[in-house]
């Protein structure tokens, strides 16, 4: 970091009581997994919502979101909670859920898994939606002591749920491509993070990150 306070975001998550470190398996950060990953599901399906591909091979996302995205997550989770990092874990774990339950609704959609009418799809759609937003909006809520190009992050989500809510129920392709700007911006961050992740990992200094919103007196 260069002029703001330095905060070192997992150890945030970690008990008061110091503890030998980690080696073997359970050693290095898991945020080198997690967030090229997470990037690489957004810019899919940042894409997808902008029109590169048409809406009816949406589908075209699956194998990123599904066996990359939240598979790569899911790992991620796992790793992160192996070394006691209890905030990082629950971050990747709940984006783990949000990419594969989204590749489950396509999935689902697509061959008519779940008997939904055709006339209900929208609302259904619309429900997931309204659910991860809700989900999301807590979580960024509850991450306000982490630096603040993570909130950006999670901020930067919960405007693109909400904006493909009112796009999907009012069928405005206009709503859902700049859902679609706002999910490649936050794929972007993401990437940034990435990089900061990987300079350290490698000894050279991390990437600014902000102040965080709230700070400790």
């Amino acid at each position: 970091m260069t002029t703001t306070p330095h905060i070192d975001v997992h150890a945030a998550a970690l008990p008061v009581a110091v503890e030998p470190a980690p080696s073997g398996h359970a050693a290095g950060d898991p945020a080198i997994l997690g967030l090229p990953i997470f990037a690489a599901g957004s810019v899919a399906l940042g894409l997808a919502l902008v029109g590169y591909v048409p809406p009816a091979a949406v589908g075209s996302v699956l194998p990123i979101v599904l066996a990359g995205t939240g598979l790569g997550l899911l790992i991620a989770t796992v790793w992160a909670a192996s070394l006691g990092q209890t905030v990082v874990a629950g971050i990747f774990g709940l984006f783990s859920g949000f990419w594969l339950s989204y590749a489950a609704l396509l999935l689902g959609l697509n061959h008519d898994w779940f008997a939904i009418p055709a006339e209900d799809v929208e609302r259904s759609v619309a429900l997931f939606l309204i659910a991860w937003a809700v989900v999301m909006g807590a979580l960024t809520l509850g991450t306000l002591r982490l630096p603040l190009a993570y909130t950006l992050v999670l901020g930067l989500v919960v405007v693109a749920l909400v904006l493909l809510i009112f796009g999907t129920l009012e069928a405005s392709e206009t709503l859902n491509k700049m859902a679609g700007y706002v999910v490649l911006a936050f794929g972007a961050l993401g990437l940034y993070l990435f990089l900061g992740t990987a300079s350290s990992a490698l000894g050279g200094g991390g990437y600014p990150l902000g102040s965080p919103l709230l700070n400790e007196e």
